[in-house]
């Protein structure tokens, strides 16, 4: 490949237009997110993972293997403080845990919303 040299100059437009570009291009012609529920129906049947965590805990090997039956692990979190929901290991939001029939469930109380770089 042959070295070339550059110049700015070559790559600023050119006010008369005829520089074979179109010049159409406007900052509104940039999709914008999804506007209702049924801009999102090519998503609905993408299946996700939902782990709502009620605390962590840290604990060195050794006091893990002495665990048993009936053992308590305290974890980082006080009652009736917020758990964690996270979907696909991404954090998404805080909420309480309830019962539903006889089984738990979460209740969403807070959304996060996440800087995307």
């Amino acid at each position: 490949m042959a070295d070339e040299e550059f110049n700015l100059n070559d790559f600023k437009s050119n006010p008369s237009g005829d520089d074979g570009m179109s010049n159409d291009f406007q900052p509104n012609d940039v999709p914008d997110r999804p506007r209702s529920a049924a801009d999102l129906e090519a998503v609905y049947d993408i299946p996700v993972q939902v782990s709502a965590v009620l605390g962590k805990a840290h604990m060195q090997v050794n006091q893990l293997l002495k665990l048993g039956r009936g053992a308590v692990v305290e974890l980082d979190r006080k009652v009736g403080e917020a758990i964690d929901i996270y979907v696909n290991n991404r954090l998404v939001a805080r909420g309480e845990v309830v019962v539903v029939e006889e089984r738990l469930g979460v209740t969403m109380t807070e959304i996060i919303k996440s800087e995307r770089n």
